[in-house]
Parts: structure tokens; C-alpha cells; sequence
């Protein structure tokens, strides 16, 4: 049995080549790439470069080139079968067999679709319809209906049937692909009386169909099922023709349905894409963000668009899109508002829309009586949740902002967060560890937790300048979670003056567990070139907390004092806790 034929196609599709390079190789963006030192050879200026949009590599020193799996064959010595099975395995890929084994079976595949697509097509435009007419109704025009390939399934049961089998198309093939149903012994077309919306992938295949039903009838849209060429999770309508706009625009508009993408494209707002009938998932969201990490959300201004529109933002934003989310009036769908209202109205609510957080508290504030106890409590409750997913400087805006509008004290808003999250995400860096005293503790290098965000911080700024090794040294008690200790360590042993850290070195020194958070800090941790501020933010944090436990500290003495026989004592520490909390004062 051979790897499942669309294996490659669902790696290339799933695993980010700047993702996979980036876990071994740091690199900074650079203008639209990516740039790092070679992994393939010694150099000292950075001549390796990454396309994000191309998904290839290329070092301009030795000439090393490729996609995602040559970069794994290369870097881990493996063949080709190797470099998938690893990248399978790491980002959760099934390695499922299939009758469809090699290359020239699944170019069948797309044929047996380009095919069908031609079919449909041949039908909408060459004799009249009610395909045409309807979607001539909606105001579309043929020349943007060719572009997008709409086509017109006929009334009859077996056109497209009696089509292939004058060919003498495999039935079951065209079984696999949703094209042909069976039922009591009987074949039949699966599409009858609809639009049919061709879903063509990156590389123009055929890999699908959509097909709105004309009348009544259920389903209104008919989805190709999942096939060894087509998933609707990895798959984007659209992006085969809209790709390049996004890239030029910076942004992706994300609709709902085929007639808003085609709608929208013919108004001349092209950097549109559209999830394939179904809730956005986290894969199309990471295909998506391939191509921009800004995507703003124009969904059906109806319940269930708000509900469709919620569920898009916690994932956009799980994978690191800045994601905004638009505001259509009169429960109109972006393609009726175009169309009434045209182009320049429908850009200024893009304008308009409304940030992840925003958007929450806006539902939010329509939810809840604010006037009443029971609502304010709720809302602060429900706030808090939505913060704690923010970056501290983000979280810290709106707290101000929050606090301004419902007379709630900030205090109050940080207390409520803190509590909700432990202080997880509102913190600049998470909570610092205790300091050692000077006899190395062995139970202080024995926390199984996977490290603090202050502890990934202090990694990334050494991993990317090395410079940061011996400002940090001083403050090292805090590496206390076992895990970032190590890696820590690790550093400390192959650093070497004016020299950059060796990514390699560092990870053949680790085991599984430690590398594990060694990848996650490559991944995650992002500092926008702003290595100086956030070290200065580290240290101030760690100031503030030493503060802070000598504050608690000094009151814990006084509290045991004598009135009477401590009085200069308590006078000359209560002096030291007033300094402290004038610092505190200072600082913000």
C-alpha cells in the first residue's frame, strides 16, 4: 500500500513552511520574507531566505533550495517518505492508505472533475436555463460568472451519468467524488436543478463543487463529501483567484457563502475568501493567514451570522490573526449591502469593524442591563474572560477604557482578571518565582511546569541576540520551572562571546520534554523587533515583584512588632514601605 495520494497536498496545505523553519531557525520578517542564518552551511550575515507566499526556502550562500518537505529531508536527514511521516506526525495528519496511489491517480481524479466542471459550465452558457436566469436576477455578470466557472446541473436525472459513461469513466470513482448517487440498484446524478460553484484549489484544480438548489428543496447548498482530493477543512473558496489581492490589499475579507465572494469580486473588492459551507475551522484559519494574518469577518448581520462570527474570532485569534469583525445594518449579508449600497459604503464599514475585543463587549453590552447589579456584575465577569486572552498592553487599554465607560474601577476589572485567569494573561510577564538565597534548593529546579511567560521571554531575547546571555545572568534564579532551567543552562554552555547562539546545539542537548518548550517559544513568542523594550519590561517586571514580596515582607514585621517597645523599628520599616509604594506610584 502507497502513502494516501493527497497526502502532500494536505501537508503543503497544513504545515507553514516559515512554522517548521522557524522552530530551527530564527528568522526576522524582512520586508514580505523571512531571513535567518543557514542551517545547511557556516555563515556569519544571514543569507537564507523564506517566502511566506511562494512556501519555498532558498539560501543565497550554498544555493539550498525547496518546499516545507525538502527543508525536513535536508535538516533531518531523512528521505522523502521520512520527511512526511515526520511532518504527519508533528502537526496530527492521518497516514491513511487509499486505492489511489501515486501521482497519475490522482491527476485522474482532478481530470474526472475538470471534466464535470466543463460539463456544468457548457450547460449554464450555451442553451438557456434557469441557472442563468437566476443568478442574471442577482445582477451578476457573465464575464464574472465565467471567471468563477458557475455552472448549471439540468433538471434530468442522469445527464452528467450517461456523460461519463459514453466515456467510459470508472462508476466508482465517480461515486468517490459526489458526483454520481446510487439507490436500489440505480445511478443517478447527485446535482439536479442547481447552480453548481466549481471549488478550485491554489493550484487551479478542480477539487469540488457547490450547488445551490433553484426553488424549494433541501439542502440550499450541496457539498462534494470529503474525497482523496478534497477536504472542506483545508480548502478556501475563492482564494484561487484572490490570493494575490489579499497580498496586495495587506487584509482578507472572510464572508460566509460563494454569492458574497462572487458579488464582492465583482464590485471590485477582491480580497475576499469564503469558508466551504461550513464553521471556519483552525486549518483554514493557518491557510488563510499564509496569505494575511489581518482578516476581517463580514458575516450575516442575522443571529446566527453573530454566532458564526464569535466562533471565527476565538480561532483566527488562536492562531495569531488580527481579526476585526464587521458590522452589516438592516440584517443585510454582504452581498445584498454591495450591491444597494456599492463599493465605497461597504469599505467604510470594512473601515469600521470592530477589533476582537470590541466585538465581544459590544455583544456583550446588548446582552446585559448594565443598569441592574446582576448585569454589571455579569458583564464584569464575562470582560475579564475576554481580556485575559490579550496581550498585557492591549488588556491594559482597555481596562482604562472599560473602567471610563460603567464607572467600574480598574481595580476592580484587574481583581476580577487576575482571579479568572491567575494573572496568566493581565501581567506583563506572569508572576516572577521566588528568589533563591544563595544555597541552591534542589526542589526549586523540580517544578514540572512548562515555563513562565517571563522565563519564554528571557529565552527568546537570548536565542535571537546573544548579547542578552550575560544582562540576564544576574537575574537567573528566576529560570525555576525545570524545563526553562535547562534550556537555560544549555545556553549558558554554548554561549560564546560575539557569537550568535547555535539553535542546533541547544536542541541535540535537550531531551523531548525540554524541546518541546524549546518549539514552543520558536513558535509563539514573538517580540516585533522590539528585543530592547521587552528586556527593559522584564526587569522592571522582576523589579517590581522583588518589591512587591519585600513589601509583604516588611509588613509581616511590623504586624509582629511591639507597639510600644519596636516603635523606632516599626517607624524605620514603615518609612521603607512608604519609598516602595512611592516607586509603584512612579512607575505607572
Amino acid at each position: 500500500m502507497g502513502i494516501r495520494d493527497n497526502i502532500i497536498d494536505e501537508i503543503k496545505s497544513r504545515c507553514n513552511i516559515v512554522d517548521v523553519i522557524g522552530r530551527h531557525v530564527l528568522l526576522k520578517k524582512t520586508g514580505s520574507n523571512y531571513k535567518g542564518v543557514c542551517p545547511f552551511h557556516n555563515e556569519k550575515t544571514p543569507s537564507f531566505v523564506v517566502s511566506d507566499t511562494k512556501q519555498i526556502f532558498t539560501c543565497f550562500g550554498c544555493g539550498a533550495t525547496g518546499d516545507v518537505l525538502e527543508f525536513v529531508q535536508r535538516y533531518n536527514n531523512l528521505d522523502f517518505p521520512g520527511a512526511i511521516e515526520k511532518l504527519c506526525d508533528e502537526y496530527g495528519i492521518e497516514m491513511k492508505y487509499s486505492s489511489f496511489q501515486t501521482e497519475r491517480d490522482r491527476t485522474a481524479l482532478y481530470e474526472i472533475n475538470r471534466e464535470a466542471a466543463a460539463f456544468f459550465y457548457r450547460a449554464f452558457f450555451n442553451n438557456p436555463n434557469p441557472g442563468y436566469d437566476y443568478m442574471k436576477k442577482r445582477g451578476l455578470e457573465p464575464e464574472i460568472l465565467r471567471k468563477f466557472g458557475i455552472g448549471y446541473a439540468d433538471e434530468e436525472w442522469d445527464s452528467l451519468y450517461q456523460y461519463f459513461m459514453k466515456k467510459g469513466t470508472d462508476l466508482q470513482i465517480l461515486v468517490e467524488l459526489g458526483l454520481i448517487s446510487q439507490s436500489k440498484g440505480k445511478n443517478f446524478d447527485k446535482y439536479r436543478n442547481r447552480i453548481i460553484f466549481p471549488i478550485i484549489n491554489t493550484r487551479g484544480k478542480v477539487i469540488g463543487f457547490g450547488g445551490r438548489i433553484l426553488g424549494a428543496g433541501e439542502p440550499k447548498y450541496l457539498n462534494s463529501p470529503e474525497s482523496a482530493i478534497f477536504q472542506k477543512k483545508n480548502n478556501l473558496y475563492g482564494l484561487n483567484l484572490t490570493r494575490q489581492d489579499i497580498n496586495k490589499e495587506k487584509y482578507v475579507i472572510l464572508v460566509e457563502g460563494y454569492m458574497d465572494v462572487i458579488s464582492l469580486y465583482q464590485h471590485g473588492i477582491r480580497n475576499v475568501s469564503a469558508s466551504l459551507g461550513t464553521a471556519l475551522t483552525e486549518k483554514q484559519a493557518e491557510m488563510m493567514k499564509r496569505y494575511s494574518d489581518n482578516v476581517v469577518l463580514a458575516y450575516d448581520a442575522d443571529e446566527a451570522g453573530q454566532a458564526a462570527a464569535l466562533r471565527g474570532l476565538d480561532i483566527l485569534h488562536k492562531v495569531g490573526c488580527k481579526v476585526k469583525v464587521m458590522h452589516i445594518s438592516d440584517g443585510k449579508d454582504p452581498d445584498d449591502f454591495v450591491k444597494n449600497k456599492g463599493k465605497e459604503e461597504f469599505l467604510k464599514l470594512v473601515k469600521n469593524a470592530m477589533p476582537f475585543a470590541d466585538y465581544k463587549i459590544y455583544l456583550l453590552k446588548q446582552r446585559l442591563d448594565l443598569d441592574t447589579t446582576e448585569g454589571s456584575v455579569e458583564f464584569l465577569q464575562e470582560t475579564a474572560k475576554i481580556l485575559g486572552e490579550l496581550s498585557p498592553v492591549e488588556a491594559e487599554i482597555y481596562i482604562k477604557k472599560i473602567a471610563r465607560e460603567t464607572n467600574i474601577s480598574e481595580g476592580a476589572i484587574r481583581l476580577e482578571i487576575n482571579v479568572n485567569n491567575n494573572s496568566e494573561n493581565i501581567k506583563k510577564y506572569d508572576t516572577v518565582p521566588v528568589r533563591d538565597t544563595g544555597k541552591e534548593s534542589q526542589s526549586a529546579r523540580t517544578d514540572p511546569g512548562f515555563g513562565t511567560m517571563l522565563e519564554k521571554n528571557l529565552i527568546k531575547l537570548m536565542l535571537l541576540k546573544s548579547s542578552y546571555v550575560n544582562r540576564i545572568k544576574p537575574y537567573d534564579w528566576i529560570f525555576q520551572s525545570t524545563s526553562a532551567f535547562k534550556i537555560y543552562d544549555i545556553i549558558k554552555s554554548v554561549y560564546k562571546a560575539d557569537e550568535e547562539i547555535d539553535m542546533k546545539k541547544v536542541e541535540d542537548s535537550l531531551d523531548t520534554a525540554d524541546n518541546r518548550l524549546l518549539q514552543d517559544i520558536m513558535e509563539n513568542i514573538h517580540l516585533a523587533d522590539k528585543e530592547e523594550q521587552v528586556f527593559r519590561d522584564c526587569i522592571q517586571s522582576i523589579n517590581e515583584n522583588i518589591s512587591a514580596e519585600r513589601e509583604q515582607e516588611l509588613i509581616r514585621l511590623i504586624s509582629i512588632l511591639d507597639d510600644e517597645k519596636d516603635r523606632d523599628k516599626i517607624e524605620a520599616l514603615t518609612i521603607e514601605i512608604i519609598k516602595i509604594q512611592k516607586g509603584k506610584t512612579k512607575d505607572r
